[in-house]
Order: C-alpha cells, then structure tokens, then sequence
C-alpha cells in the first residue's frame, strides 16, 4: 500500500537522502568536464546534468501524489537510490571508456533506463489508489503513463547507439534522447490532470536541492585539490571559493526562494501548475548547472593558485560563465513566477561578461577574486533594496 500525500506533507527524511545521491551524481559531472577542458567536454557535461535533472523531477512530481517515504514509493525509489551511484560511478567514463573493465557508457546508458523504468513503474502501481484521487482520472492517468512507456522505448534505441558510437555521433543522439523525452513528457503533461498538493512543499524540495548542490559543489572544489601542499595562495582560494558559495545560497535564499514560495502558496488551480511546471520543473535547471559550472571553475583557481600563471580561457569562461548562469537562471525564475525582471542581476550578468577577457589572462586568484567582488556587490545592493520586502515575507 502507498500512503495519499496530503495538502501539509513536507520533504520527508528519504527524500532528502534521494535528492543527495543525486546531487552527488550532479557533482560528479565536473569530473567528466574538467577532464575535457574544452566545449565539447562542457556540452557533454550540461547533457548528462540536464538527464539527470529531468529524472530527478518525474521523482518530485511523484512524492507530490504519494508519500515517498511509504509502500511501494519507498521501495522504487531505493532502487533508484542505487542506480543513479552507478550512474554517478559511471559518469567520468560516460564519452569515453576506460579500457578494462566494464564498457563505461553502456553502463551508464542501463543505468539511466533502470531510473526511469523503475519510475514509471512506481506510478504505474500508484494509479490505481493515488492517481485517480489526485491527478483527477485513472483514465487520463494511464493514457499519460502510456505515452510515458513509448516514450521511454524509443528513447532506449537514441541512447544505445550513441553509447556504442562515442564522439560527436554520441553527444548528438544524447541531445536526441533527451529532445524526445522531453517532447514526450510535454504531450503527456498536456492531456490535463496534474495538480500541485502543498505549494510549499514543492519550494522546500527545490529549495533543498539547490543548496545540496552549492554544499557539494564546494566540497568537491577542495577534494580536487586534496595533496597539495598547505600554502598561503591555496588558503586564499579557499576562503574566496567559500565567499563565492555563501553569495550563490545568499542569492537565492534570502528572498528569492520565501518570495516564490509565498507567490505559489497564492496560486490556485492552473495556474498553480503551470507556475511550478514553468518556474520549478524548467526555472531552475539553469540555476542549479550554473551552480555547478561555477564549481568547476572554483576547483580549476584551487588546483592553479599560487602558479603565477594566467587562469586560462576554460577555466575563466566556466568560473565566470557559470556565475552567469546562475544569475540568468534567477533572472528567468523571477520573470516566471512574478513577470518582472531584476535589472541588478542582469547588470551583474553583463559585469560577468564583460570582466571575461581579462579573467583569462589573469592570475587565478585575482579572477576569483573580480568574480566574488561582482557577487558581493549584487548581494549588498540586494539586501538593501529588499530589506522591507524581506521583513514582510519573514513576518508572513
């Protein structure tokens, strides 16, 4: 049996354990792309982040109609919980495979299957007893669950051959599958019958990922540099990496994240969903790669601090790139769930882009450096401007 979740049900204890292993598998992407060093490295890598992305909201989507902690819910999703290890195992080995051994992209490839098969079987067992209460209609339930199915089988053929064919062959059918599956998805979702449970729930299980991921992003920054000698220069970074982490949780959690939270709250109906559809499911991908990116960028100042040589243009145009996802991400958020656009941020974007040249011929740390500077600039005309605003909400 699954338990119905209710119109009070928080993120439970499994559910942030799930969103770990999947922010670790997120993390673990910066290990492929840093071993590229180069565009067709960071494509690759935005690719599998975004497949891992798109599986980890079917999962949300799936704990906002059953309890995931519960029944048959809490057993797919332990399977799933193993799956995506071997998926994050898998994922330096994703384009290329080690010799010895199993064939790494193969692996992956079954293991991404399994995640999503063990996905739709979940809700396919839930239909009978969560589905039709919720998402209003066994029927219309099932002809989603189908087209989900087929979906998911003509994906499997895209993802197998470019597994076996490696290269550009591979990045194309990769960028094929997840064409196909989003556009798969998309008809489905469109067939009516989603709801959206507690508004605030769907914040809290966002709002979590996103800070798992600038946590693991920093911790990942400072095990890429694990060895080194102790030195002023790499202390340096370090304490910068850190400032660069608490502006990108600072950005987000001060008053973006309470002043979604209380717009969706206030949201009814259809327009409930397509705010979480719109702001969440797609919002946020951007906010959490560039949250990523950005962490590649900070590991390749750590590994380089103290050389006196120039940072280099992969590595300034992911450290600054990234931010600039990041913020674009915001700037998206915030036009989708209010209409309204930040101009500090977009300011902050174009400071980014602008700053990008000279990052690259500058020493690592003084590029670190120019970039916490922007940030800590956006933060402090921010928490100024929206001291009211973030008094209300807190009081609210």
């Amino acid at each position: 049996m699954t338990g119905q979740a209710g119109e009070s049900h928080r993120t439970t204890a499994f559910e942030l354990f799930f969103d770990l292993v999947f922010v670790f598998a997120a993390t673990r992407v910066t290990v492929l792309m840093a071993g590229e060093h180069n565009v067709h490295g960071l494509l690759q890598g935005l690719l599998l982040l975004a497949l891992l992305w798109w599986t980890w909201e079917g999962y949300t989507w799936l704990g906002n109609q059953a309890r995931a902690d519960d029944g048959v819910v809490r057993g797919g999703m332990a399977v799933a919980s193993a799956a995506v290890i071997v998926m994050a195992l898998t994922i330096p080995e994703a384009w290329r495979d080690t010799p010895g051994g199993l064939d790494g992209p193969l692996v992956l490839v079954g293991a991404y299957v399994l995640v999503r098969a063990t996905y739709l079987t979940v809700r396919s067992a839930v239909d009978g007893t969560v589905v039709e209460t919720v998402a209003g209609g066994g029927e219309g339930a099932r002809r989603r669950l189908g087209l989900s199915w087929a979906t998911l089988l003509a994906v499997v053929p895209l993802l197998v051959a470019g597994a076996l064919l490696g290269g550009w062959a591979q990045t194309v059918l990769f960028a094929g599958a997840l064409a196909v599956d989003r556009a798969g998805t998309h008809l489905a979702a469109r067939r009516g019958g989603l709801r959206v449970g507690d508004a605030a729930r769907w914040s809290e299980r966002h709002g979590l990922f996103v800070l798992l991921a600038i946590g693991e992003s920093a911790v990942a920054a400072g095990v890429g540099v694990a060895g080194r000698a102790v030195s002023v220069p790499l202390l340096a970074g370090a304490v910068l990496g850190i400032a660069v982490a608490v502006c990108l949780w600072w950005l987000y959690f001060d008053v973006v994240a309470p002043a979604a939270e209380h717009r969706l709250v206030r949201a009814l109906g259809v327009i409930r969903v397509k705010m979480v559809v719109e702001g969440y499911t797609y919002g946020h991908f951007p906010i959490v790669a560039g949250v990523i990116v950005t962490g590649l960028g900070v590991q390749g100042v750590l590994a380089h601090a103290g050389e006196g040589v120039a940072l280099g243009g992969f590595h300034a145009s992911v450290l600054y790139g990234g931010a600039a996802l990041y913020l674009g991400g915001h700037v998206l958020f915030g036009g989708l769930m209010h209409g309204v656009l930040s101009l500090p941020r977009l300011l902050a974007i174009g400071a980014l882009l602008a700053g990008l040249p000279a990052a690259i011929a500058l020493p690592p740390l003084a590029a670190l450096a120019g970039l916490t500077l922007v940030l800590v600039v956006l933060v402090t005309v921010e928490t100024t401007r929206f001291a009211e605003q973030r008094r209300d909400l807190r009081e609210a």
